[in-house]
């Protein structure tokens, strides 16, 4: 599994890098690597993360025509504000689908971390929204929710996908930098 995983794990970070900068490409690349990751947490028994992986797909299609309506003069997607009213209700959405999957993965499956990993799948859905919608929030929920990651990775032995994860919390803090820059009004001279 280890060549499949490091297949995913390089996808991932191309689309995560993508994403960074702006750019339409991220979402087909995002959609080959969540198609690779299904099935290396399937075989992880990491339930949770394997249906994350479908729901991001169906998200990634939404994304990539959602940021294709929204494109600057420079090629690269326009950002949003979040409102706050609107991230109050994703984060207690997030909460309530957390315990939701929890409950079910602890009841009914031999998922390995049922709680943690069904918070991580809830929150997930939440930045990955929050990305199609083109909201610099995205990146603030995608370094906590990684960090985090990168712990339930190695405590499973995936290894290329915990040092994939700790890459990603390095390409969101620049994310969350760049997106901040696009967001800022430019200054032009006289």
């Amino acid at each position: 599994m280890t060549l499949i995983e490091l297949i995913a794990a390089l996808l991932s970070a191309w689309g995560v890098w993508l994403t960074a900068k702006r750019r339409p490409w991220c979402w087909p690349v995002g959609l080959v690597s969540v198609l690779v990751y299904t099935w290396v947490f399937v075989d992880a028994k990491l339930y949770s993360d394997a249906l994350l992986q479908l729901a991001f797909a169906i998200l990634i299609v939404y994304g990539w025509v959602r940021w294709l309506q929204h494109m600057g003069d420079d090629g690269r997607v326009q950002v949003a504000p979040l409102p706050r009213q609107q991230a109050v209700l994703h984060i207690v959405l997030g909460t309530l689908g957390a315990l939701a999957l929890g409950f079910a993965m602890h009841r009914w499956t031999d998922a390995a971390l049922p709680w943690l990993d069904a918070a991580l799948t809830a929150f997930s859905l939440v930045a990955q929204w929050w990305q199609a919608r083109r909201h610099i929030a995205a990146w603030w929920l995608w370094i906590v929710v990684d960090v985090i990651y990168v712990g339930e990775y190695v405590y499973k032995s995936l290894l290329i996908t915990s040092v994939l994860y700790a890459g990603f919390i390095v390409l969101a803090v620049g994310g969350l930098r760049s997106w901040q820059r696009a967001q800022r009004p430019q200054v032009t001279g006289t």
